[in-house]
C-alpha cells in the first residue's frame, strides 16, 4: 500500500468513530472554527401520577376567644385578663397541657354608637382576646370546648382536625403515587408499542396539609339537658403528587 492510500485509510477512520460534528470556517477564513454538535435526544415520557390515602384525625385545634366590653380601655382590658385567667385555670383543669396553649390574637378597639345626621358617639371599649388550643386526646375535644365556654369564652371561631404524626399516611401515599405513575407509564409504552425504559427523574409534590379551622356550628352538636357537647371529626386525605420521566427505548 502506498503512503498516499495509508493516509487516505486513517483519515476515513477518524471520520467514522470521531463525535457528530461538523466545522465550518467563520465568513472570511479567519478565526477559529465553529464546531456544530449535532445531538439527537432520547425519547421520553413525561407523566404525573398521585396517591391518596384517608385517615382518620388524632388531635384537634380549637381557637376561641374572650370579648369584653367597658366604658374605658383600662376596664375592659382588665376584665379581659380576668376572665381569661378562669379559662386558662379551666384549662388546666381538663388536662391540658399549657405548651399546647398559644395566644393567637390581642385586641383592643373603640366602639362607637352612629345616629344618623349626628356624630358618632363612644360608647366604650372593646377587648378581645383569643387563644388556640391543641387537644391532643381527640375523645376530650367537646369537653374541653363546654370547660372553656364556662369559664367565660364567648366567641368560638372554629375549629380543626389534623395528625400528630402524618409521615405514616404520607409514606404509604407515597407508594399508591409511584405505582399508579408506573402503571400509567406501562400503559402509554404499550399503547405507543415501544419498550419502557427507566426512569430519568422523579419529582415530588403535595403532602400532608392540616385541615383549616371550621366554624363551630359545622363541626359540632350541642347536646341537651347539660350533655358534652359532640364533635364529628370525620377522616383526612392526605394526598401525594409524583411526576415522573420515562426513557423509551427505541
Amino acid at each position: 500500500m502506498t503512503s498516499k492510500a495509508l493516509a487516505l485509510g486513517v483519515a476515513l477512520a477518524a471520520l467514522t468513530f470521531a463525535p457528530a460534528a461538523l466545522a465550518q470556517s467563520q465568513p472570511g477564513g479567519g478565526g477559529a472554527p465553529i464546531v456544530v454538535q449535532a445531538v439527537v435526544d432520547r425519547p421520553a415520557l413525561t407523566l404525573a401520577a398521585h396517591g391518596e390515602v384517608k385517615v382518620a384525625p388524632d388531635m384537634a385545634t380549637v381557637n376561641f376567644g374572650v370579648v369584653t366590653e367597658a366604658p374605658t380601655a383600662q376596664e375592659a382590658m382588665a376584665q379581659n385578663a380576668a376572665r381569661m385567667a378562669e379559662v386558662t385555670a379551666a384549662l388546666r383543669r381538663a388536662g391540658i397541657d399549657p405548651r399546647l396553649v398559644q395566644t393567637s390574637g390581642l385586641n383592643l378597639s373603640a366602639q362607637y354608637d352612629y345616629v344618623e345626621n349626628n356624630p358618632p358617639r363612644l360608647r366604650g371599649y372593646q377587648a378581645s382576646n383569643r387563644v388556640t388550643v391543641r387537644v391532643e386526646d381527640l375523645a376530650r375535644t367537646g369537653q374541653v370546648v363546654d370547660a372553656v365556654v364556662a369559664a367565660g369564652v364567648n366567641q368560638i371561631d372554629g375549629i380543626g382536625f389534623g395528625l400528630k404524626d402524618p409521615s405514616a399516611a404520607e409514606n404509604e401515599a407515597r407508594v399508591l403515587a409511584v405505582r399508579a405513575l408506573q402503571e400509567k407509564a406501562a400503559l402509554y409504552a404499550q399503547a405507543l408499542g415501544v419498550p419502557l425504559g427507566g426512569i430519568r427523574n422523579l419529582t415530588e409534590g403535595g403532602g400532608y396539609v392540616p385541615r383549616p379551622p371550621m366554624p363551630m356550628y359545622a363541626r359540632t352538636e350541642m347536646a341537651a339537658d347539660g350533655m358534652a357537647t359532640s364533635v364529628a371529626p370525620g377522616e383526612l386525605t392526605v394526598r401525594i403528587d409524583v411526576t415522573g420521566v420515562y426513557d423509551l427505548q427505541r
